[in-house]
Order: structure tokens, then C-alpha cells, then sequence
């Protein structure tokens, strides 16, 4: 049983590479091509593999679907939790997890500052954020593809909270620019005029940015320079993250490297 199971799966991976004749399909599995044939049929009504107008079997949706599945189902607040938890002991602040759900941005873990337990933010879990004016929501929105971007935007009043919210499209444009340049972002103030903070991105398995981490204080405790100053931090941090869900960054060597 365990050897004809390895070889339905060789065989899946095989369709994946090139299409395959009903005759190297039965090699692959071993069998005659009676067995192959239906076989094959069984793989092909649950969308493993597909017939092609050739004759021949190439790798069906059905495996891509169940990839998109096992991709949702990932829970990021257990691959996030202990790497939060040593940022928020390294640099002492509070640190926060966001991800978009829907058309939302939302808190999804939260790891107090233990430092200055008289001053709470005003942030929670499963509390929405701004996409424009905080650092999470700017990162994410940053690496949307652009019809993604403005749908989300389409849904939103630009509201000018403090003197620093970036309440107008194109500024708001322009900043999201500078945060692909750079790999993270800043709020200095832009909804609560006495919290700072620093955001940066965390990538799943197919480089997509799925969710932000942060670093967040109240200015009088830490101003937005002195919170910059734990950036390599924050972004080791994220990128660990990343790596726990599947992202393997691209070298200088290759064509997406820099």
C-alpha cells in the first residue's frame, strides 16, 4: 500500500513537470496500463490530474486548490508568538502583529511593553487599523498589487487625524513608494498624535505580504529616531517569521535579487 501510494505521488509530481502518455504514466506507477487508466480516472475526477486534448495528463487545480487551502489554514499568530515575544524582551516595547482580513486590517497579537505597564495603547487584538495612517496598515498596503490597493482605498473617507496623517491619495501614494524602497514604515503620529511606531513586512511561502510586525510607543517614552534604532531587530524578526511560513528571500544572484 505505502509503495503504490509513493508512486500516485510520483506520479502528481511527474504531470507537474510535462504531460505524460498513458503508457509512462503505468511505468511510473508500475502497473499495466488497464490499472493506469483508471487509476489516472480516479486522480482525474478529483482534480489531481487533467486530460489533455492530446491525450496526455498534466497536473490538475485540484492539488493548487488544496495548496491555497493549507496556505490559509496557517496559523501566523503561532509562527509569530515566540519571535514577538523576544523582540518585545530585546527592545522593551510594545509589539503588534496585524493582518488583512477582508477589508480590514486587524491587530492579531498584541505583546505589552512589561516596562511601563501605566501606559497602555490603545491598540487591542482583533481591533481594525488604519490602512492609511499607521505603520502596519502602510506596509501592507504598500506591497498590494495596485487593483487590490484601490480597492481597499476605494472604501476608505481620507480623514486628517493629527498635523502628520498623510490625508490626501497622492502623498499617501508617494509614502507607499518610499516603503518599498526601503522594506518598512513609519508612523509618527498619524493617528494618535502620541504614538510612534515602525512596521515591517512578513512574506508567505509564494513572497506575498500577508501581515506586518511593529514596534509601538508612546512618544514621551520613546520618539519615532529612537524607535528606528531597533530596526534591524524588527526586521530580523520579520523575516524570521517569514521564513517559519515557507519565504526563502532571493539572493543577489538571482533575477529578483538586489
Amino acid at each position: 500500500m505505502a509503495q503504490s501510494i509513493r508512486r500516485a505521488i510520483d506520479l502528481i509530481r511527474r504531470s507537474a513537470e510535462r504531460p505524460l502518455s498513458l503508457t509512462e504514466a503505468a511505468d511510473v506507477l508500475g502497473v499495466h496500463k488497464s490499472t493506469a487508466l483508471r487509476i489516472l480516472r480516479t486522480l482525474e475526477a478529483e482534480r489531481f490530474v487533467r486530460r489533455t486534448g492530446a491525450g496526455t495528463y498534466v497536473l490538475g487545480s485540484g492539488l493548487i486548490e488544496l495548496s491555497e487551502l493549507a496556505l490559509g489554514s496557517m496559523d501566523l499568530r503561532q509562527f509569530a508568538a515566540a519571535p514577538l515575544r523576544a523582540l518585545q524582551r530585546a527592545t522593551g516595547h510594545t509589539v503588534h502583529l496585524a493582518q488583512l482580513t477582508g477589508d480590514e486590517i486587524i491587530y492579531i497579537d498584541k505583546v505589552d511593553s512589561q516596562a511601563f505597564d501605566a501606559v497602555k495603547l490603545p491598540s487591542r487584538v482583533g481591533r481594525a487599523v488604519s490602512v492609511y495612517a499607521s505603520a502596519v496598515g502602510k506596509t501592507i498596503l504598500a506591497y498590494l498589487p495596485p487593483e487590490e490597493r484601490d480597492r481597499l482605498l476605494s472604501h476608505v473617507a481620507f480623514e486628517r487625524f493629527t498635523d502628520t496623517t498623510l490625508a490626501d491619495h497622492d502623498l499617501l501614494e508617494a509614502e507607499l513608494v518610499g516603503i518599498r524602497e526601503r522594506g518598512w514604515a513609519a508612523d509618527n503620529g498619524e493617528h494618535d498624535a502620541y504614538v510612534m511606531c515602525v512596521a515591517a513586512p512578513i512574506r508567505d511561502s509564494r513572497g506575498l505580504v500577508i501581515a506586518a510586525a511593529s514596534i509601538t510607543a508612546i512618544e514621551v517614552i520613546a520618539n519615532l529616531d529612537q524607535l528606528k534604532s531597533n530596526l534591524p531587530l524588527l526586521l530580523t524578526t520579520a523575516n524570521q517569521i517569514s521564513s517559519e511560513l515557507g519565504y526563502t528571500a532571493p539572493t543577489a544572484d538571482t533575477p529578483d535579487g538586489s
